[in-house]
């Protein structure tokens, strides 16, 4: 009898225990929801406000490149600060970095009694740099996330945890997408700028009242000097069979992303006006919701390796499609395609990471992947501006192209960014066969097997 008891009592104090810690996820959740789309809506607005106040290709894709830039060089430093602290200090810092960023730049911005069609203005790139640095810190938190699902869930619950963050982030895009080209379109740069300031200050505020759990040997941890442990690290790395290959792969990804990263929203606007182009992108990304919940109910396969390069070739395949023909309205159909997938290879992803590599090291781990996945987009978006300024636009509107395609893929500047998406997307499927058919495939399918 007393044994039944005892039984009971510990399946009741296991469920409160789990009760407790999926309070805790959603309100981290939530509060990342809040950061998350404020730094997204600057990524979005500052994109959009310098195209329409230059016109200049050349200056969206350099905004592209510094962001991925700074990414790269401070992933490394973002995974050992990650390691090193309790995740909530982590998130504490990322916004008070990222408040103290909006607020420079909201002195830059009210101090200015000029235009800023000078795309070669230093005042107007001391604001870009600034927002953007600020927008990049919320990169902390995303490593943070990661790490403490780990923490919080097993198995097929941490499956679910993240394809509830990757429903978040769809909803995150969704309000951004829409936000960013209304309030830009009706409100101006100004409106942005203020609301950033009251968003980052209430999700600051939101996450000093959240208990987070850490062991306590994080908190002795923290009293230690920080070791970025480069080596370690990359032992650890090699030690995963296949996994180096994964990094690579999401390499590849990035260097061919780089395109759309440069060129989306220049070829967007270049059909369709500012406001529009943000109504469109808020109601396609409910598609990345739906792919977040199709994670959350139905987790991502046995095998996550699998499915992650399948919907990968997938991917890359209706990326051939986005330029085609000459139509606002053909644009969406693979657009929802790619969308529904990317937060199921994202939590594909995650979930290889939180298996096969030790709770301790993730954040340098994800931190040292970063850096490396990183590294390859900002080389396509400092080149694809110039390329696309003075080789496929002048190909597609006066040069050979006219004649050779020109009748039935159409002409003008939007057909020539169009002709560049068309290539990344039959080079990126190519190599996504490639690689499903890799010997590293194999081994980091029995890696995450067998851990």
């Amino acid at each position: 009898m007393k044994l039944g008891m005892t039984q009971e009592s510990n399946i009741i104090r296991r469920m409160k225990i789990k009760n407790h810690e999926q309070t805790i996820f959603h309100h981290l959740l939530w509060n990342n929801f809040i950061a998350g789309t404020t730094n997204a809506f600057i990524w979005f607005a500052i994109t959009y406000w310098v195209y329409l106040e230059t016109r200049s290709v050349l200056a969206t894709s350099w905004i592209a490149g510094f962001f991925t830039v700074c990414n790269m060089l401070s992933a490394l430093f973002f995974g050992a600060f990650v390691d090193h602290h309790t995740k909530k200090n982590v998130m504490i810092t990322s916004s008070i970095g990222s408040l103290t960023a909006y607020s420079i730049g909201a002195l830059i911005f009210f101090t200015h009694t000029g235009d800023w069609s000078d795309p070669w203005s230093w005042r107007l790139w001391a604001l870009i740099i600034v927002m953007m640095g600020g927008s990049m810190l919320g990169n902390l938190r995303n490593i943070s996330m990661t790490t403490l699902i780990t923490l919080l869930f097993r198995d097929k619950e941490r499956e679910k945890a993240n394809g509830k963050v990757a429903t978040i982030n769809g909803l995150s895009f969704a309000l951004t997408s829409v936000a960013s080209g209304l309030v830009i379109g009706f409100l101006g740069m100004n409106w942005v700028i203020i609301s950033s300031i009251v968003l980052t200050s209430v999700a600051l505020l939101h996450i000093f009242a959240i208990p987070c759990p850490e062991e306590k040997l994080r908190e002795d941890e923290e009293k230690k000097p920080m070791k970025f442990d480069f080596r370690g690290t990359l032992k650890l790395v090699r030690s995963v069979p296949g996994y180096i290959w994964l990094i690579f792969l999401v390499t590849f990804n990035n260097f061919l992303g780089g395109v759309f990263m440069a060129l989306m929203d220049a070829y967007g606007l270049s059909l369709v006006s500012v406001q529009t182009w943000g109504i469109m992108w808020w109601c396609l990304s409910f598609a990345f919701i739906i792919g977040g919940l199709i994670v959350s109910k139905k987790w991502v396969g046995k095998n996550p390796v699998y499915t992650m390069t399948t919907l990968n070739a997938i991917t890359w395949l209706v990326c051939l499609f986005f330029g085609v023909p000459d139509s606002i309205l053909f644009f969406l159909i693979p657009v929802i395609i790619w969308m529904i997938m990317m937060p199921i290879i994202e939590a594909s992803e995650q979930t290889i990471v939180q298996k096969v590599i030790p709770y301790d090291r993730q954040g340098r781990v994800i931190g040292f992947a970063q850096s490396i996945e990183s590294a390859a987009s900002p080389l396509t978006t400092f080149m694809i501006g110039p390329i696309a300024q003075y080789i496929t636009i002048p190909f597609m509107t006066t040069g050979a192209g006219v004649t050779l395609i020109g009748s039935w893929f159409g002409t003008g500047d939007a057909r020539g960014m169009a002709l560049i998406f068309c290539i990344a997307g039959l080079i990126g499927f190519i190599v996504s066969l490639l690689a499903r058919l890799s010997p590293a495939y194999h081994k980091l399918s029995k890696a995450f097997r067998d851990s």
